[in-house]
């Protein structure tokens, strides 16, 4: 909503609520109030009486709506969001007030009012009576400015909920101290005392009235007493139903319209949206409920940033599982098949290259590998320079994990071999690189310190998987298979067996299989 929109509907509601308000309390004790009295008074009197009131009502409320609009001035000059600091606390908690302080300011109108019309005009008239001053100053004070306060109150709070927002765009309206708060019990509780209560009340003081007066009164006087009741009881009972009818919505619609918000945000994070905030209009019960769903749609956007994070070490399928809780990262022996790939001749690479380029390079080569590895229920483990460590099998079992391994190796070739094609379209030379599997049991877990930690492999069966794959430069292959992991196989892949090797760290030679 636009300043100058807002702006023109607060002053609707001011001028025209006390106007209403205004010829209720005018028409009641001008032509209700006196009993048999107001069947003499002149023409001329009520003319007089009628002008008196359109001229006290406009200085009146002239008054009170240049004082409300000059007090919320500095919130209308001021830019959204307000700057941090003690100058935008400030002017965050003027906003805060500003429903309270238009409707203090109309009964402060309400109460100079009671001045003017049942003491000022009496003496102007000459016709004073201390007793009928007071039952009109408490009518329009207690009766009719309270009511018609109240029906500022919430009409302005209904207006100004929907510039709230701008001022908090963080939405902690509760964190704003020295504001006052209207909690929903309150607001509840004193809307149905003045429902309920009020109307009852002043028809028993009208009832009373007429019924004293009707003791001393004559026949004459008595019939004009009794039509006076019925219509004084006629008017109050269309100005009580009119009057609950709108206190009651504006009431229903401040607790109402909050928690729709709230559910509707509520719909859109069911629905898988999060980015959703809702808006917080206020600063009581159902005003924290909103700020407390905005810190938990926060709080659900962080998990899934870490979710989306983590996916970017582990498959979606690892990650979910293990998010889940279906499995833990604490060490287990497990067997398992390792993969190691390493690029060849990347030193000579790297010195011919520029770092850019090579760092650009590198990371779209292991991106087509991670792809290749996470489709085939692989963990990559680490990037080592140009060196990938990954596991089948582990965190989450996989019975066919050696199968899934080979699979893994034969997408990579296929990768890498697309990827070279575009690079020879670029002018760029052809990347080669060596795979080397192996399975065995291994420890695996959470290794590291009390800081950082990271999901390792401990064991021969990792070094031996690396040892494999440095075989390739011996042998020219590209990808080679250890006897165990052969054995995990179910023979539907062309293995060429090699001479027998002896690899550093071991005292017998290795069986390996090249993979057509």
């Amino acid at each position: 909503m636009r300043p100058h929109t807002s702006r023109t509907q607060l002053r609707r509601i001011i001028v025209l609520g006390n106007l209403l308000g205004g010829i209720v309390a005018f028409v009641y004790f001008s032509f209700l109030e006196s009993t048999a009295g107001m069947f003499t008074a002149t023409k001329s009197l009520r003319r007089g009486q009628v002008l008196y009131f359109v001229v006290g009502f406009t200085v009146i409320a002239t008054i009170s709506w240049l004082w409300s609009m000059n007090w919320a001035r500095p919130l209308e000059l001021t830019a959204l969001p307000p700057p941090p600091g003690p100058e935008g606390d400030a002017l965050r908690r003027r906003a805060l007030r500003l429903p309270f302080v238009y409707a203090f300011h109309s009964f402060t109108g309400w109460v100079l009012a009671a001045f003017v019309w049942p003491i000022l005009w009496p003496l102007l008239i000459g016709n004073f009576s201390v007793g009928q001053a007071l039952r009109q100053i408490f009518g329009i004070t207690v009766i009719a400015g309270t009511t018609t306060t109240a029906f500022v109150f919430f009409a302005v709070e209904r207006v100004w909920r929907r510039r709230l927002p701008d001022y908090f765009p963080d939405g902690y309206l509760s964190a704003v101290p020295d504001v006052p708060r209207l909690r929903v019990r309150t607001r509840l509780l004193v809307v149905f005392l003045m429902l309920g209560l009020v109307p009852v009340g002043v028809l028993g003081i009208v009832a009373l009235n007429r019924a004293y007066a009707l003791l001393n009164a004559d026949t004459a006087a008595a019939m004009a007493i009794v039509q006076n009741l019925i219509m004084a009881a006629g008017f109050l009972l269309v100005v009580s139903a009119a009057t609950a009818l709108g206190l009651a919505a504006f009431v229903a619609n401040s607790v109402a319209g909050p928690l729709r918000l709230v559910q509707e945000a509520m719909a859109r994070v069911e629905r898988g949206a999060l980015d959703v905030r809702c808006p917080v209009v206020s600063n009581d019960e159902i005003g924290e409920v909103a700020e407390g769903f905005n810190r938990m749609v926060h709080g659900l956007r962080e998990r899934e940033l870490i979710r989306e994070t983590f996916g970017k070490y582990v498959s979606p399928e690892v990650r979910d599982e293990i998010l889940a809780g279906g499995t833990t990262l604490e060490g287990a022996l497990r067997e398992v098949t390792i993969l190691f790939a390493d690029l060849r001749d990347f030193t000579p690479w790297v010195e011919a290259t520029p770092p850019a380029e090579v760092v650009r390079d590198l990371n779209a080569y292991f991106t087509e590998m991670d792809a290749a590895i996470r489709g085939h229920k692989g963990l990559v483990l680490q990037f080592i320079g140009d060196e990938i460590e990954a596991v089948f099998g582990a965190p989450i079992p996989d019975p066919r994990h050696a199968e899934s391994a080979v699979n893994a190796a034969l997408e990579m070739r296929r990768r890498l071999e697309g990827w070279n094609a575009g690079r020879r379209a670029a002018g760029k030379p052809e990347v080669r690189h060596g795979i080397g599997i192996h399975t065995g049991t291994v420890l695996a877990g959470n290794i590291g310190s009390s800081e950082r930690l990271s999901y390792a492999l401990v064991g021969d069966p990792v070094n031996l998987a690396s040892r494999i794959q440095a075989l390739n430069k011996e042998f020219g292959t590209d990808v080679l298979v250890s006897a165990t992991t052969r054995a995990g196989l179910d023979g539907a892949f062309d293995l060429t067996p090699l001479p027998p090797t002896r690899v550093k760290g071991k005292s017998v030679d290795v069986d390996v299989y090249a993979l057509a």
